[in-house]
């Protein structure tokens, strides 16, 4: 049995590239075999980070999206060796059309009925976008109401709150939670220290390994190695790498 995270939001640069990031390193990290597919036809950013496996799906064919190019991420799929994980980056310029994909071949079903796990994750911000992020999780939960969705919680541009209370006491949490599987939060610090670093790790597209065990200060490595800690503390409370 492999496992499947889809990552999946309507709304463009909350995150979804820096999650499948983290998500590939802790796993690879907890020794499991990963596997990760980049579908974003925009900003191809985790074919960026040069040390993991990443596979480009050209899914843009004369400025229009071709579904058709998603039958080579479903047969890349069903190859996974057992005990594998895979991840899909998707863009939210390919939101709908990759969702629309997986609902009309049924494909969530049909890698199931194979053995393999599959998770749908997602991220809600805090600031101006949480209303779009909500939106975007709602089309989820609303089109895949079997599958078992991670949601991952980014107060990088503000709390994630509405009238001063927090995401658990939204209705769509209230109304869906037993479809949460796991919320997921995205560790924070200081933006001058903690949040510098992580700015530049991500910029040079590089992996918390490299980055920790590099010629930058102590105090910078310092910080990335508590952060890193962090991560993995969080991805294991999720649940999601067996």
């Amino acid at each position: 049995m492999a496992t499947v995270h889809f990552i999946q939001q309507g709304k463009g640069g909350v995150g979804k590239s820096m999650i499948a990031a983290i998500l590939y390193q802790v796993l690879l990290h907890l020794g499991k075999e990963v596997v990760a597919y980049d579908t974003d036809p925009v900003n191809a950013t985790l074919t960026g980070f040069k040390e993991f496996s990443v596979t480009r799906l050209h899914i843009l064919k004369q400025d229009n999206i071709d579904v058709r190019a998603f039958d080579d991420l479903l047969e890349g799929i069903f190859e996974l060796p057992q005990e594998a994980h895979a991840i899909v980056d998707n863009g939210a310029s390919s939101f709908v059309a990759l969702g629309g994909y997986l609902k009309e071949n049924d494909v969530i079903q049909l890698l199931e009925d194979n053995g393999h796990r599959v998770f749908l994750h997602t991220v809600i911000t805090g600031g101006q976008a949480i209303l779009d992020t909500l939106a975007g999780l709602n089309l989820l939960v609303s089109g895949f109401p079997k599958t078992p969705i991670v949601i991952w919680l980014n107060h990088y541009f503000g709390e994630i709150q509405i009238d001063g209370k927090p995401f658990e006491t939204f209705n769509i949490y209230k109304e869906y939670s037993h479809q949460f599987h796991a919320l997921v939060p995205i560790p924070q610090g200081n933006q001058a220290t903690i949040g510098k670093d992580l700015e530049n790790l991500f910029a040079k597209r590089q992996s918390f390994k490299t980055a920790i065990n590099s010629s930058q200060s102590i105090a910078v490595r310092s910080r990335l190695m508590r952060y890193w800690n962090e991560l993995i503390a969080a991805v294991e409370a999720a649940q999601i790498s067996a």
